[in-house]
């Protein structure tokens, strides 16, 4: 039985017995309201509109370029054939990654999302796979390299991570070759490394 203490004006403090209707329906009640405000919360956050560059890059579901879906496809970006997300987002590749470790975790994947594994792409040329991060997460591979998309691609067609040296290491474009394509002219950094492994 549920309990609750009441304070009556006439006899001071009384605990009084819940029980009858009154218990089911508090019972029922708690649940209902939880559900709603969960319900609510779930549907504000979903559909809150960021008005800031930097908010919207704190949420991978707030950039365009966070996540691909289930396939990928080439796209012709700056002279070359690269991969990209099934909205036309360049996919990356992080030169200390190795075939099977992801080296970019915590802030770096909040800038550099890993794609969701596993993915496919009609008519191109290589193996993809997956990998399995430090969360647990599966993460997308082309030819031993994990892929990633950047929060400053801002539209399709954009290829501005590429040649970025940044958390760690140089990135690239994936071209359907799985080669690593060329860093623009003054793009990355002297010393700044090789094109992956």
């Amino acid at each position: 039985m549920t309990t609750r203490k009441i304070l009556d004006r006439d006899h001071g403090d009384e605990t009084r017995r819940i029980s009858g209707p009154a218990r089911v329906r508090l019972l029922l009640a708690l649940p209902a309201a939880a559900g709603a405000a969960a319900a609510l919360a779930a549907c504000s956050s979903a559909g809150a509109a960021s008005s800031s560059p930097a908010a919207a890059s704190s949420s991978s579901s707030s950039s365009p370029a966070a996540a691909a879906a289930s396939t990928v496809k080439t796209a012709q970006i700056g002279g070359a054939t690269v991969l990209t997300s099934s909205k036309g987002f360049t996919l990356y590749s992080f030169a200390p990654d190795t075939p099977t470790t992801s080296k970019c975790n915590g802030t770096c994947a909040a800038n550099w999302p890993p794609v969701k594994g596993p993915v496919t792409a009609a008519g191109v040329t290589g193996t993809f796979g997956t990998i399995k991060r430090s969360d647990g997460s599966a993460q997308a591979t082309f030819d031993g390299h994990p892929l990633y998309t950047f929060v400053g691609d801002t539209a399709p067609g954009q290829a501005t991570g590429n040649g970025l040296n940044a958390a760690g290491g140089v990135w690239h474009e994936i071209t359907t070759s799985a080669s690593t394509a060329p860093a623009p002219a003054g793009g990355s950094t002297p010393g700044s490394g090789g094109g992956g492994y």
